[in-house]
């Protein structure tokens, strides 16, 4: 074996804990080895245990817990998490450029990292601490998630938002958002007149005092305002986007609300809404959509999103997915 240095012949040199063949360079003092002791993306799990801490985290259970159930240490989890986030993100802008998407909606859920809104301005924390909105665009027919973005709930975030959904789909399309005023400027500014856009409008009751401060106020009435195009008055709705955050809520166990299970850090907040979400397009059998491809004499089968949208043939497992995003 020679020397990938500087090409000298090389001795034996012992093995390693894996049992693979150490060789060194006497010529430059350098060792390889003749297997890489680590996959090539860096985890530090056996595929199946990995497996096995995703899928506990991805069905809403917490980092500790995880930790008691499978005996790996909370920072394993955490850095898998967060490795296959980051590669989830990355893989979601490709699965999902230039969708041709046809009634598209849009909603943001509420989340904090370390603290409240409240707390973090009086303290001084930075950005990166605080509330954290997670703006979500789901395909209507699909339920295919189309993008997200993590940020505040700012005018500056709504357009970085509708940047990125303007480059996951392709061609006219009707939106429906909720209220958000800054929607109102962003989505005009990113898409121009290429789309249809109206909102759905709530208007709320107050909220009397005794049910609490984390009460929402009732729902007395709705009505559409159209921005832009000619959008189907029928078609304004953002239900499915607030079921979406529903599953969220479930499925996310630092989403949960009025526990200690928040996010401590922004980037492991944006790494599980990655993870998620592309399990939820690619991996979670979704109830409400079915295999119209099947046969007559073939029972339908229940499919995910990704199928329903024609990206992928098969219900995908959670390592198909982390071969897939790596």
């Amino acid at each position: 074996m020679l020397c990938l240095n500087c090409q000298a012949e090389m001795r034996r040199f012992g093995k390693n804990r894996n049992g693979s063949q150490r060789y060194r360079c006497d010529e430059c003092a350098k060792t390889y080895t003749d297997e890489s002791t680590r996959p090539a993306d860096n985890r530090r799990l056996s595929l199946d245990k990995t497996v096995l801490c995703l899928r506990m985290i991805l069905e809403g259970n917490s980092i500790r817990s995880t930790e008691r159930l499978t005996g790996v240490h909370r920072d394993t989890i955490l850095a898998a998490i967060v490795e296959a986030g980051e590669q989830c993100q990355r893989f979601m802008i490709r699965a999902t450029h230039n969708f041709p998407a046809t009634d598209v909606q849009a909603d943001e859920i509420w989340g904090f990292v370390g603290c409240k809104e409240k707390t973090a301005i009086r303290k001084g924390y930075g950005e990166e601490v605080g509330d954290a909105w997670c703006f979500v665009a789901i395909e209507r027919t699909s339920r295919l998630i189309l993008t997200w973005h993590v940020g505040k709930r700012t005018a500056y975030d709504a357009v970085l938002f509708t940047d990125k959904l303007r480059h996951a789909t392709a061609g006219r399309f009707q939106l429906s958002t909720d209220g958000f005023k800054p929607y109102r400027t962003a989505v005009p500014d990113s898409f121009g007149d290429t789309i249809d856009f109206a909102q759905l409008v709530k208007v709320y009751s107050d909220t009397p005092a005794e049910e609490g401060r984390y009460s929402p106020g009732q729902v007395v009435d709705t009505y559409s305002v159209v921005i832009a195009g000619d959008p189907d008055q029928d078609q304004i709705c953002t239900s499915h986007a607030e079921r979406s955050n529903l599953s969220i809520r479930m499925a996310i166990r630092r989403m949960t609300r009025l526990t200690n299970a928040h996010s401590k850090k922004w980037s492991n907040h944006e790494a599980a809404f990655a993870l998620w979400f592309a399990y939820y397009n690619f991996c979670r059998v979704h109830t409400t959509l079915t295999d119209e491809t099947r046969t007559e004499d073939q029972p339908r089968r229940k499919t995910t999103p990704a199928m329903a949208a024609g990206l992928t043939d098969h219900v995908w497992s959670v390592a198909e997915l982390l071969a897939a995003v790596a």
